[in-house]
C-alpha cells in the first residue's frame, strides 16, 4: 500500500506496553512483508493471535490443471459454470470458487455466491484480488469491514483473516496470486505517493474506517496455504475470535477500488494496454479497459494492430458493453477469452473496417497478462466453447464476429 492508516486504539510508541482500561496487557501482531524489509501494520489483539486448539485437513475444490496444447485461443463461458442464483441458493464465496485458469504464479477463480456468510478464511501463499462482475455486501476483516459492490476490486493482503458477507447474490472473479499484488511501481513515487500520471490515486482506495470486534471461542479459520509447490487447505480452530483486534496501524490493509474512479488514458493513435495497468503481482500485470474517447489522429484505426505477446498469456473478462452487433462469435457478458504466448491474436476482419471513425467504445473489461503459460482448470475445461479458435479463419462460415476475439466493433480488446 502507498500510504499511512492508523484505525483504533494504539499506543504513542509501538512495541510498547499498551492496557485495556482495566490493566490487561493487549498482544501486539506484526504483520509484515518481505521479511520485516517492505510494508506492514501493527495490530493489538485482546486474545493471543497464536492461540491454536486444533488443525485438520481442509480438502479443497479440484485444483487440477490442463495444459493448453495443442496450443491455441480458447473462449470459455464462466456465466455456464453456475445456475442463476435465487433465494437461499449460491455457491460459498471460498469453499465454492472454481479454478478457472492457473499456473505457478496466479490462480482465477469464479463462483457465484448465494447471500450466506462464508466461513472465516485466510490466504497464506499471496494476496487475493477479487473483481466483483455483479452484487454487494461486506468483507469483514481483521482490520475492520469493508464494504464492496459492483465494479470494485477488493484487495485482501496476504494472511488477513475475514469472510465474505453478501447482502445480495454475488460473482466474484476472484485472482490469487502468489506473491503480493499493488499499483505498478511507475504510478509511485519513491516515497510511495501516487503520481500526477497515475490513472486513479489514493483518494479512490477505500480501506477500513474503524475496528470490528467479535466475542467468541473455538473459532474456525480455512488456511490455504503450500506444501510442496501444491495449493492444500488446513481448518485451524482458535482459542479467541481473531476478529478481536482493537486497534492497528501501519501501510498493509484490505482495500477495495472501483472501476469507475479509473481515469483511462488515451492518444491520437491506438494507445497499448500498459495505459490500462491497475495492479502488478509477480508474473502477472491487471488491466482495465473502461468506456472511453478513442484514437483521434484522422486516419487512426481505434481496434487494436494485430499482436503477438510473445512474453505473455493475455486473458480478457468481459464484463459491459454493448453486445448487439456480435454476429457468431460467441463472446458476450461473462466470456473469457484466452489469447496464448505463441499465437498472433487482433480484431475479427471485418472489425477493423467498421470501427473507422468512432470516437468512442463502450466497453468494461478485466484483462490479466500472465508471464509463464496459463493451464485450464477444472472450471476452465467445462466452460469452453470449441469453436471460437477458428473464427480468424476465412474459410470459416457461420461464424464471423465484428469486434476483435469475436466481438463487436466496439470492443479493442488491445
Amino acid at each position: 500500500m502507498p500510504y499511512y492508516r492508523s484505525v483504533g486504539s494504539v499506543p504513542p510508541k509501538r512495541h510498547t506496553q499498551h492496557r485495556d482500561p482495566e490493566g490487561k496487557l493487549y498482544y501486539e501482531e506484526l504483520m509484515g512483508e518481505e521479511g520485516f524489509s517492505s510494508d506492514s501494520s501493527l495490530l493489538y489483539h485482546r486474545g493471543v493471535p497464536s492461540g491454536i486448539v486444533d488443525s485438520q485437513v481442509w480438502d479443497l475444490p479440484d485444483q487440477s490443471r490442463t495444459p493448453n496444447h495443442p496450443l491455441k485461443p480458447r473462449h470459455l463461458k464462466l456465466h455456464s459454470l453456475f445456475p442463476e442464483p435465487g433465494a437461499g441458493s449460491g455457491a460459498c464465496p471460498v469453499e465454492g470458487r472454481r479454478l478457472v485458469l492457473g499456473n505457478n504464479d496466479v490462480r482465477i477463480n469464479y463462483v457465484v455466491t448465494g447471500t450466506d456468510p462464508s466461513p472465516y478464511y485466510r490466504n497464506a501463499i499471496g494476496d487475493e484480488c477479487v473483481y466483483v462482475e455483479s452484487g454487494s455486501g461486506v468483507v469483514e476483516t481483521v482490520f475492520g469491514v469493508i464494504p464492496y459492490r459492483t465494479q470494485d476490486y477488493v484487495l485482501i493482503p496476504r494472511a488477513t483473516t475475514h469472510r465474505w458477507v453478501p447482502s445480495e447474490p454475488s460473482r466474484l472473479y476472484a485472482i490469487e496470486a502468489n506473491s503480493h499484488i499493488a499499483p505498478p511501481k511507475r504510478y509511485l513515487s519513491r516515497f510511495g505517493q501516487m503520481l500526477e500520471h497515475a490513472p486513479y490515486c489514493e483518494r479512490d482506495l477505500h480501506g477500513p474506517g474503524e475496528t470490528f470486534t467479535v466475542e467468541g471461542s473455538d473459532v474456525e479459520v480455512l488456511l490455504k496455504h503450500r506444501v510442496g509447490g501444491q495449493v492444500v487447505g488446513t481448518r485451524m480452530t482458535y482459542d479467541t475470535h481473531p476478529f478481536d483486534v482493537i486497534g492497528w496501524d501501519g501501510c498493509m490493509y484490505p482495500y477495495t477500488f472501483n472501476l469507475d474512479d479509473y481515469m483511462p488514458i488515451t492518444g491520437k493513435i491506438h494507445q497499448p494496454p500498459p495505459v490500462h495497468q491497475v495492479f502488478e503481482g509477480w508474473n502477472f500485470v491487471v488491466c482495465n479497459f473502461l468506456p472511453r474517447k478513442v484514437d483521434y489522429h484522422p486516419l487512426s484505426i481505434p481496434v487494436p494492430y494485430y499482436h503477438s505477446n510473445v512474453d505473455s498469456d493475455e486473458i480478457m473478462f468481459y464484463v459491459g458493453g454493448d453486445y448487439e452487433a456480435r454476429k457468431g462469435s460467441g463472446i458476450a457478458l461473462g466470456s473469457i477469452s484466452v489469447h496464448p504466448g505463441g499465437y498472433a491474436h487482433g480484431p475479427q476482419p471485418s472489425a477493423v473496417e467498421a470501427s473507422l471513425g468512432a470516437e468512442s467504445f463502450e466497453e468494461t473489461a478485466v484483462m490479466i497478462d500472465t508471464f509463464q503459460p496459463l493451464d485450464l482448470g477444472e472450471a476452465g475445461v467445462a466452460a469452453e466453447d470449441p469453436s471460437y479458435a477458428w473464427t480468424w479463419a476465412g474459410r470459416h462460415t457461420g461464424q464471423e464476429g465484428s469486434g476483435e476475439d469475436g466481438g463487436p466493433a466496439v470492443y479493442s480488446n488491445s
